[in-house]
């Protein structure tokens, strides 16, 4: 088993224009993904946010409830239309009081490719083993389940997939 890094995938049936919306705008992101930003996503830029519950399902909404207000830190990537949207933060980064700031990030990077099906959306975050040995198996863990909920969210915010 791979614990560097985790793939997700799965075919949006929305067009391509849309589902890069839903990635690349800091809104649109934030409200599907559940977290607030001041700013528009740009490369290079290091988006201070907040967790908040997503406007797309009321039981995920729930579970993310208890988080409100974290503070949450991306630096943004890479930004290729229509194609690929990258961002660095630290993951699982919730515990009140703890500056994550020192350790190493790992990469989310969110990928798009036009299919005879639909759009394939693939999301890879790497770099765990590059985090301190005492937190990466919890937030190994908590990302694996994490990312299968927001491909969920994102299927239901940009209307539907295969």
């Amino acid at each position: 088993m791979n614990t560097d890094q985790i793939v997700k995938s799965i075919v949006l049936q929305a067009p391509l224009p849309r589902i890069w919306r839903a990635l690349s705008d800091s809104t649109e992101f934030g409200s599907w993904f559940g977290m607030k930003f001041e700013a528009p996503f740009t490369p290079g830029a290091i988006m201070h946010g907040a967790i908040r519950p997503t406007t797309v399902d009321a039981e995920i909404a729930r579970m993310q409830k208890p988080y409100e207000g974290t503070p949450a830190e991306i630096t943004i990537e890479r930004m290729e239309a229509e194609r690929l949207f990258s961002f660095r933060w630290h993951p699982y980064a919730i515990e009140p009081g703890v500056d994550y700031s020192q350790e190493p990030a790992t990469l989310v990077a969110f990928t798009l490719e036009q299919t005879p099906e639909g759009v394939l959306l693939t999301v890879t975050e790497s770099g765990f083993e590059q985090i301190p040995v005492a937190r990466q198996a919890k937030a190994f863990a908590a990302n694996e389940g994490g990312w299968d909920m927001q491909m969920k969210l994102i299927e239901r915010y940009v209307g539907g997939a295969e």
